[in-house]
């Protein structure tokens, strides 16, 4: 009598715990991707490979290179900016006159650059001295 007491008790324990884990479930979310959230997202891939495919270009690394820029150091810098960062620098590279587009894309990506240099967020310039 002693030891099917002992079961039931067991049995009692183990259907408690049983039934414990499996209410207890992770909770899982599926939500709808909207198709404008699809499109901002894309632009904005499209809009960093555009900015990052301009420092591919053989003038802009050879005038970013001469104003002593280090070219990964650039590409790591357009990679960690914010998508209106990015957007608005690709709007002001559409913006300058056809034959401008390059040397302004290089001297707004310098400008970029030496704010952030100046900010302490990056260390690209020896020129820019930290207190």
């Amino acid at each position: 009598m002693l030891s099917r007491l002992r079961r039931c008790r067991a049995i009692t324990a183990l259907l408690a715990v049983s039934i414990l884990f499996v209410s207890v479930q992770p909770a899982v979310n599926a939500a709808i991707v909207s198709t404008s959230d699809m499109v901002v997202t894309e632009q904005s891939r499209i809009d960093r490979d555009y900015l990052l495919g301009s420092l591919e270009r053989e003038e802009v690394q050879t005038a970013l290179i001469s104003q002593g820029v280090d070219l990964e150091m650039a590409k790591q810098r357009v990679a960690s900016m914010t998508d209106e960062e990015v957007r608005a620098l690709n709007q002001k590279i559409d913006e300058m006159p056809a034959g401008s587009g390059v040397v302004g894309a290089v001297v707004l990506i310098f400008l970029v650059l030496l704010i952030t240099d100046i900010a302490g967020l990056t260390d690209v310039f020896p020129f820019v001295k930290k207190n």
